[in-house]
Parts: structure tokens; C-alpha cells; sequence
């Protein structure tokens, strides 16, 4: 039996273009819940497969801030690996290392600055984010 959601399964093709925005739909759910979840393996599989690492949601919330939201250090590494940028904004303007500060994960926020990831960058910036949440962990490792 094959699998409509494994991208590795030779077998899975659309039949239609309605299928096929379905199928598009149902697959970026799964790579944005995976991003979420911190489902690291399961992403590698989609990003192995050529699911683009830069892919956004309606609100521009990209894998890596929904990653670096959550939490999930190790998913944030994998997302850049693959070619995530640390500093792409959403709709509001926020950034994943933004993200990270707001929440206090000094682990996603190192691993985004390992990146590259701008402490100044979006609105609030993260610096300005570790300040107003009194993240000082956060504000350390910023300075």
C-alpha cells in the first residue's frame, strides 16, 4: 500500500490537477506540522526529497520560524542545513531568532546565530525581544 504523504514512494502520483492541489495542500500541512512538532527526521525525509526549506505559510511564516518558535534546536539545524535563511521575516516582520528570544530557547538561538541570524533584524528585533522578557540567557549571548 502506498503512502499519498511519502515522498520517497515512487508510486504516489496525481492523477488530476484538483488531486494535485490537494495533494500540494495535504503535503505542505505535513512539512509545516513536522517543522512545528520538531519532527526532524521526518522533515529530512522531504528535504532530501527536494521539499524546499524556504516554503512559507499564508501568514510567512516560514519552517525555520515555526521551528525556532517551538523550540526545536535540532530541527532548526536541519532547516538551515538545507538552506533555511536565519533571517527571513514573516508578514509581521519577525524573525526566527525573534522568535526564539521571545520564547527563551538559548539553545535555537544560538544554533540561528551560528547561522548568521541578525540580533537587530525585524520588528520587535531580537535583542528588543530578550529586553521586554527579561530573557537573560538570551541577552547574554546577544551581547
Amino acid at each position: 500500500m502506498t503512502d499519498p504523504t511519502d515522498p520517497t514512494d515512487p508510486e504516489v502520483a496525481p492523477r488530476s490537477s484538483e488531486e494535485l492541489d490537494e495533494e500540494t495542500i495535504a503535503l505542505a500541512h505535513a512539512l509545516f506540522d513536522a517543522a512545528r512538532n520538531g519532527e526532524t527526521e521526518v522533515l529530512r525525509s522531504y528535504l532530501n526529497a527536494g521539499a524546499p526549506a524556504t516554503l512559507t505559510n499564508s501568514a510567512g511564516d516560514s519552517l525555520l520560524m515555526l521551528a525556532a518558535y517551538h523550540g526545536h534546536a535540532e530541527t532548526v539545524q536541519l532547516i538551515l542545513h538545507h538552506g533555511g535563511d536565519a533571517n527571513q521575516a514573516n508578514d509581521r516582520r519577525q524573525t526566527p531568532l525573534a522568535g526564539a528570544a521571545f520564547k527563551g530557547y538559548t539553545d535555537v538561538a544560538r544554533v540561528l546565530l551560528d547561522a548568521g541570524a541578525d540580533p537587530d533584524a525585524g520588528t520587535p528585533s531580537a535583542r528588543a525581544a530578550a529586553e521586554m522578557f527579561a530573557r537573560k540567557d538570551i541577552q547574554d549571548l546577544l551581547a
